[in-house]
């Protein structure tokens, strides 16, 4: 009988405890949108990789006009001058590819362009979510725009605009 009392009352007060979290979300696109410098840090980093781009495909062009003019002399040179143009074309492709790598690999320019530029608004923005977690006792905030498995979000919950206000983009 008391075994059971007990594991009533633990069901009671676990239900309750469920019942009493509070849960928002946040749309972090809407939020990036609506800051400025966010957008400003967006533009340059697009323009640079626009530009490193063109450097990387104006590479890869010399390596194909090289490879095609190979073609077509070929007939003409000797094995010994094929073998340098050969290795002429191999090595500008591995110059092409390394400077690929170096603006865009997995620790290239570009990702270290955008840690510099896109990281510290993202910081600040997640200080302002975490503090009105905090100040409204949210037990979890959810981003809609990271296409989390939310298939359904009261708008009432949307704490997107306090997050601004926080942070000062919005009255």
């Amino acid at each position: 009988m008391r075994k059971i009392a007990v594991l009533t009352g633990l069901l009671i007060l676990t239900s309750v405890m469920a019942s009493a979290q509070k849960y928002a979300f946040v749309d972090s696109e809407y939020i990036r949108k609506n800051i400025p410098a966010f957008t400003t840090a967006q533009e340059q980093l697009d323009k640079l990789s626009k530009q490193w781009e063109k450097e990387v495909a104006d590479g890869y062009a010399v390596v194909e006009q090289m490879y095609k003019s190979y073609q077509s002399e070929s007939v003409l040179l000797s094995q010994d001058m094929k073998t340098k143009r050969e290795e002429a074309i191999v090595a500008k492709e591995k110059e092409m590819k390394d400077l690929q790598n170096k603006y865009f690999g997995m620790e290239g320019d570009l990702f270290k362009k955008r840690e510099e530029l896109v990281k510290p608004i993202q910081d600040e923005i997640l200080k302002a979510i975490k503090e009105i977690a905090v100040e409204g006792s949210y037990a979890v905030i959810f981003d809609t725009a990271s296409g989390g498995n939310i298939l359904f979000a009261n708008p009432k919950f949307d704490i997107s605009d306090q997050v601004l206000q926080k942070l000062g983009y919005k009255n």
